[in-house]
């Protein structure tokens, strides 16, 4: 599905090159659950936006279903994200002024729009655990709705891919187990995701994990390879040259 072959990213500053990501290479399969784990600063979150075609790299190719977006125009790049590709952030960014139902139906303005999409809409807030919660506005919802809200919405143009940007990072611990859950259900009923975080204890539920590290991309063998947590031996001896 995809297949980022040499990438690289390179900002210049008035005295030396800084190298955001550094000749990474990855190749997602469709239906897998792909974890890149990373201290802030490390370039994943960078590595995910060349990922989506949101950020051109300096070098390497990124191809998505044999197309290489590195080098497409924005319009058709942009035509690609909004069919193909959902995304969950940090932060839900959810529109304040319109109910969760028609926050989740708004991406369908711009991709699309039918008589289906509002039915869409109501199974999917009903798949994420939120049905009755359609009419709700954004102010009225916990941390943990408006996430559930926000992934109804990723979803909601059918993507082939649903990129992750440290989706769990604002939430506390049993609402993130809560989230990780359903990317868990989604996956295994066939989503393909790629998700950065910097919380190891994520590990187990990913098919495949990666490390970064001062933009340098390298695959882990197996769930638990961090030890048990942000604590665990193993991390501690894997981040002891981040940043």
């Amino acid at each position: 599905m995809i297949k980022i072959t040499g990438v690289t990213k390179s900002y210049s500053t008035s005295s030396s090159e800084v190298r955001a990501v550094d000749d990474a290479y990855l190749d997602v399969k469709q239906g897998e659950f792909i974890l890149i784990l990373g201290r802030s600063g490390s370039g994943k979150s960078t590595f995910l936006g060349m990922l989506a075609g949101l950020i051109r790299p300096t070098n390497g190719v990124v191809r998505f279903e044999e197309m290489d977006i590195s080098i497409l125009p924005e319009d058709q790049i942009a035509g690609l994200r909004a069919k193909k590709i959902g995304f969950v952030f940090q932060f839900s960014g959810l529109i304040p002024t319109i109910t969760a139902l028609e926050n989740v139906m708004l991406p369908t303005l711009f991709c699309r729009e039918g008589p289906g999409c509002r039915s869409r809409a109501v199974d999917l807030l009903k798949k994420v655990g939120m049905s009755d919660r359609a009419g709700a506005y954004p102010r009225t919802l916990s941390s943990g709705e408006m996430k559930r809200v926000a992934i109804a919405r990723a979803l909601i143009n059918e993507p082939l891919l649903l990129i992750a940007d440290e989706p769990t990072g604002d939430l506390d611990v049993d609402t993130e187990f809560e989230i990780m859950e359903l990317f868990r259900q989604l996956n295994h009923e066939g989503t393909t995701i790629v998700m950065v975080t910097h919380n190891p204890d994520l590990v187990p539920y990913a098919t495949r994990t990666y490390t970064m590290n001062r933009g340098k991309l390298a695959e882990r063998n197996g769930p638990g390879a961090f030890g048990t947590g942000m604590n665990g031996p193993a991390f501690q001896q894997e981040s002891l040259d981040l940043p």
